[in-house]
């Protein structure tokens, strides 16, 4: 039996460093799901912790300028106000179970004179999630109060608006785009009063489990000390048999007795 001196070798030192970083790269991944496991559960007691408060007036919560606070993300607010109808805004590409669909959102102005976009529900459409505002159904006229839930501005390019049109909503943009002050933020829409006639498909409410985080990190994990464990075998078993090149060949039959005379 050899010793484990050919661990020193090139090849063995380059092997080592591979499963090395194959080892570091799954933990760092299996932290990374546990990480994200933990904030998951910190945004669903927050989430739990809004639902069971009473509503806010919107003014309470939200402010011109100001981004939504961590702790007031889906916290239930009310608004009194007139739509803006003819500032919709249409949220591309919001695709439910494979349906193409569009998101509509329009301002309410409250009388402040402030106003506070409310992205009213989901629109089927017919191709891959465009529609132009005026095939939209009209939001209830005159003085509409309305609930919802408070949700962050997006970011990156996908907030550019163009043509009354987004991928993603950010109260800034879109009060730019439409010359108008707007709360910071946007609330996706709980109920109205009056109700339409012809209402949207409501907000789809987030689930509140830990999702697959902890398994994932359980992988990752695995997957290392794997990388590690068959290190240590292949090791163990050039130790024992030499290397696999130059160990000798196994006859595929068995030698033929001689006939007897």
């Amino acid at each position: 039996m050899r010793s484990f001196g050919f661990l020193l070798s090139r090849r063995w030192l380059l092997f080592a460093l591979a499963v090395a970083l194959l080892s570091w790269g799954a933990w760092w991944l299996g932290e990374w799901q546990f990480d994200r496991l933990e904030q998951r559960k910190d945004d669903n007691a927050i989430i739990r912790a809004n639902e069971t408060q009473d509503p806010a007036a919107v003014e309470d919560v939200l402010a011109p300028g100001r981004e939504v606070r961590e702790e007031d993300e889906w916290r239930v607010v009310t608004a009194t106000g007139e739509y803006a109808v003819e500032d919709t805004v249409i949220v591309r590409y919001r695709t439910r179970e494979g349906i193409a669909g569009v998101d509509v959102v329009v301002p309410l102005v409250t009388d402040s004179g402030t106003s506070l976009l409310v992205d009213r529900g989901w629109l089927r459409t017919p191709n891959a999630g465009t529609a132009e505002p005026d095939d939209v159904p009209d939001p209830p006229a005159g003085t509409v109060t309305v609930s919802g839930y408070v949700r962050a501005d997006g970011s990156g390019d996908s907030t550019t608006v163009s043509d009354r049109s987004t991928r993603a909503i950010d109260s800034d943009r879109v009060g730019a785009a439409l010359d108008r002050e707007v709360y910071g933020g946007f609330v996706e829409l709980r109920s109205e009063d009056p109700a339409p006639a012809t209402a949207l498909e409501p907000v789809e409410l987030p689930e509140l489990d830990n999702g697959p985080h902890f398994f994932y990190g359980l992988q990752w994990w695995f997957f290392g000390v794997l990388a590690v464990f068959g290190f240590g075998y292949l090791a163990y078993d050039e130790r024992r048999r030499g290397p696999r090149g130059q160990r000798p060949r196994r006859t595929d039959r068995a030698p033929q007795a001689t006939a007897a005379p």
